[in-house]
């Protein structure tokens, strides 16, 4: 008697085990009809997106005008840039970005000649101060690399092309009057003049970015470096005159959307 009682007691605790392991099956009479579909596979979730990113810029940036044989004023120009960007968004964590930005910046130049009049050595000079205007539309490529949460690190690259609203070259001029003859016959100016509209310079600017810098929610934070492709000079005083326009940006940049 007690054998069979202990046998009944150990089932019952079996039974109870299995009911509370046993998975909880679907209602055949109220489960959706594509739980029964064999075609059904799981999706794998994508946390990318396509879309358009809308973002407000601001920033510092300093440009770089060069020559290659000093046949042109070499120039630092200190500035800012302030515009709007768009962001389509692409697979893979990349994305295309264009956009309008305008770009001020002011530089100093001293440029000096050999006297013409003094006997000595003596060299004389034309202060350059020229305030630069110009509208940059970029097309970069961004990759972004995910950190921790909302933070990312995000590269960038592509062309850029520049359009000169105005290079100012407001000209302080301190040449003795045989200086000033013969430089302006060598068809320099003595007096202040616009770059652009004295065709001196070409209006279009074509640039290479390369850059990067952290994205954290809606902020972003990036920097980069301008390569100069083209020759800037468009009239020539002498045949292998060159000036390139580098520079290098540091921008703040919020997302609208």
């Amino acid at each position: 008697m007690k054998k069979g009682l202990y046998t009944l007691l150990i089932l019952c605790a079996c039974v109870s085990v299995y009911g509370q392991d046993a998975p909880k099956q679907p209602d055949l009479q109220t489960a959706d009809s594509q739980f029964f579909d064999p075609t059904k596979k799981e999706v794998k979730q994508n946390d990318y997106t396509f879309g358009v990113e809308y973002r407000f810029e601001v920033g510092y940036l300093q440009n770089y005008q060069h020559s290659r044989l000093k046949n042109y004023p070499d120039m630092f120009l200190h500035g800012g840039r302030i515009g709007a960007t768009f962001n389509f968004l692409l697979p893979i964590r990349f994305s295309m970005q264009t956009g309008v930005l305008v770009d001020l910046a002011y530089g100093v130049n001293t440029q000096h000649w050999r006297s013409q009049d003094a006997p000595s050595v003596q060299t004389e000079y034309l202060r350059h101060r020229v305030l630069e205007a110009e509208l940059t539309i970029p097309v970069r490529v961004y990759y972004y690399v995910p950190l921790w949460k909302k933070l990312n690190m995000l590269f960038f690259t592509g062309p850029q092309l520049g359009i000169g609203l105005t290079e100012y070259d407001m000209m302080d001029e301190h040449l003795s009057e045989g200086t000033a003859a013969w430089v302006a016959a060598q068809g320099y100016h003595t007096s202040a003049y616009d770059r652009l509209a004295d065709k001196e310079l070409h209006r279009f600017n074509v640039q290479w970015t390369l850059g990067g810098g952290f994205e954290w929610d809606k902020y972003r934070l990036q920097g980069g470096y301008q390569f100069g492709l083209n020759n800037m000079v468009r009239r020539k005083v002498i045949s292998d005159q060159h000036m390139w326009q580098w520079g290098w940006f540091v921008t703040f940049c919020y997302k609208i959307n």
